[in-house]
């Protein structure tokens, strides 16, 4: 059943009202591309859901019957299509799974959003918007609207190489400047986002705000780096999540004195005050289980396959 979020957002579970428990579930996959051996990206229809999304917000998403729930932030969307894109990267024993069964054609199970706060994008003049590795999907949104509300829009992404880019062209239309960075050198300048972040800061003295995403220790760097010269720094945030709802519990995040939790509060936190060592510390929480359930899922996938 559909709720909405405090906003009005519509929270859609994606089978059809109008169709038979028995039948199959609407949400079809549009489109598939892989990045590299380990991202991709998944495009699906859903109208709804694609009219309400706002640059910040997430999708919780279950892949099969009885499949695990996983939060996947909004990469793209496309009102005009009724299409929500996501990037994902396979880590996990269900993302690794996706991988292998969502093609072009096939459907989702189930998916749940716009959920979490959309980002606050108001009337900045200057902005550097930073992604990092997988990161550089959901940053793109808040490239594209800050740009369409008028502001300079610096972009800055980083991969470990020149194998691993994605979406530069997207960027670049929407990015009055646009720096790559590699921890090779294979493209663009050799170091992290940090250095080109110091590079925009260097060449401008009216950023008004930095928006990164990627890593937790990389968004813990970006703001350290913005953080002598006091520039509003913000950040998504990817703790553990079940419900989406902020019932659970899992996704709390300690912000300055406050607990808040990502997804009703969030995902995007003042990166000033995040307390990252609490968040990382919180993500190796279920380590050895994850590793466990690949493991289970990779042995149950060579037997299949033998038998």
């Amino acid at each position: 059943m559909g709720t909405k979020s405090s906003d009005g957002a519509v929270l859609s579970e994606t089978t059809d009202p109008t169709h038979g428990v028995d039948e199959e579930p609407v949400v079809e996959i549009v489109a598939r591309e892989d990045f590299s051996d380990v991202t991709f990206l998944l495009e699906f229809r859903h109208p709804m859901m694609a009219k309400a999304a706002k640059p910040g917000q997430f999708v919780i998403v279950i892949a099969r019957e009885h499949g695990e729930r996983i939060p996947l932030t909004i990469a793209d969307f496309d009102r005009d299509k009724g299409t929500i894109t996501l990037v994902i990267q396979a880590v996990g024993k269900t993302t690794k799974e996706m991988q292998q069964t969502c093609q072009t054609g096939t459907t989702l199970f189930s998916v749940v959003g716009p959920m979490g706060e959309p980002s606050h994008i108001g009337n900045a003049g200057k902005v550097i918007c930073v992604g990092g590795g997988l990161g550089a999907a959901p940053v793109f949104p808040q490239a594209r609207a800050f740009k369409e509300n008028g502001a300079y829009v610096i972009g800055v992404i980083g991969f470990r190489n020149r194998d691993l880019v994605f979406w530069e062209d997207k960027f670049r239309e929407y990015c009055d400047e646009f720096i790559i960075c590699s921890d090779d050198g294979s493209v663009g300048i050799k170091g992290l986002v940090t250095d080109g972040i110091k590079l925009a800061m260097e060449k401008h003295d009216d950023i008004d705000e930095v928006i990164a995403i990627g890593p937790p220790i990389m968004m813990k760097a970006c703001a350290e780096t913005t953080r002598p010269k006091a520039i509003k720094t913000t950040v998504s945030l990817n703790p553990i999540m079940v419900d989406g709802t902020g019932m659970c519990g899992g996704c709390r995040v300690k912000v300055g004195d406050r607990i808040q939790f990502a997804c009703v509060d969030g995902p995007d936190f003042d990166g000033h005050q995040v307390d990252f060592d609490d968040l990382m510390n919180r993500l190796k929480r279920f380590a050895e289980e994850e590793k466990l359930a690949v493991e289970r899922w990779s042995e149950t996938c060579r037997a299949e396959k033998v038998s």
